[in-house]
């Protein structure tokens, strides 16, 4: 038997398909949050929606048509620069010499880190009074400090417990995006030098007999005579 097939009914003139005004919704979406996050990174940490949508080439009105609030917004950049930040991070060995390890992990925090420094500061701006993007950020964090450890378990277990928890919050703050703004803005750093600053805090840190000779820790653990007491003796010279 023959299946009998709904004939098409054409799409009346200038009437948009479902499927193109969802591409064209998409795409202005996308051009709003890629104009916030190109203001954030021009130094506008807190753009207003007639700034964003001039930039986007917009209507002030369609920010608000595709955007709850700004909260909403700052969520999706937020997505937005996850992925393109997930460009510049690869797996890092957990094994293997420690100054190996310790040049590829500064290497790529550094890159990350220089890299949402703008955004970075923009979110905390917005953190309190966003609970979505304050918890996304948490999120963000604790992925950092996992690797951070993962990275370093080696190091880390060779510490006595109460030490290697102090060790590693000292590790994860050196790591952060606010200790790389202190030392690119506060601090006046360039990019290298920033990265050279926090591979030397780390392995101070985690192997700071990795900054000594052998010739130095000698000396630095020699055990020295004890000291005669005053009066130790006294009898004999009397």
């Amino acid at each position: 038997m023959n299946r009998r097939v709904r004939p098409v009914r054409p799409n009346p003139a200038g009437q948009p398909t479902l499927d193109g005004r969802a591409a064209r919704s998409a795409r202005t979406r996308d051009a709003v949050v890629r104009a916030l996050l190109a203001l954030i990174s021009e130094g506008d940490l807190r753009p207003t929606a007639g700034r964003i949508a001039e930039r986007a080439g917009i209507s002030l009105r369609s920010v608000y048509v595709h955007f709850d609030d700004l909260d909403d917004l700052f969520l999706a950049a937020a997505r937005e620069q996850r992925g393109r930040v997930g460009a510049l991070i690869r797996q890092l060995p957990a094994t293997g010499p420690f100054p190996m390890r310790l040049a590829v992990f500064v290497d790529q925090r550094a890159r990350v880190l220089e890299a949402i420094a703008a955004v970075a500061k923009a979110t905390s701006l917005q953190e309190p009074f966003s609970p979505a993007l304050a918890a996304s950020s948490k999120a963000a964090r604790a992925l950092a400090r996992a690797e951070l450890e993962r990275v370093f378990a080696t190091e880390l277990a060779d510490l006595d417990p109460p030490v290697r928890a102090h060790a590693l919050d000292a590790c994860d703050l050196l790591s952060t995006s606010d200790n790389w703004d202190y030392l690119r803005v506060r601090r006046g750093l360039d990019p290298a030098e920033a990265a050279a600053t926090l591979s030397t805090s780390l392995r101070l840190l985690l192997r700071p007999d990795a900054t000594t000779t052998a010739g130095q820790r000698a000396r630095r653990w020699r055990v020295r005579p004890p000291e005669t007491p005053d009066g130790a003796g006294g009898e004999e010279r009397r």
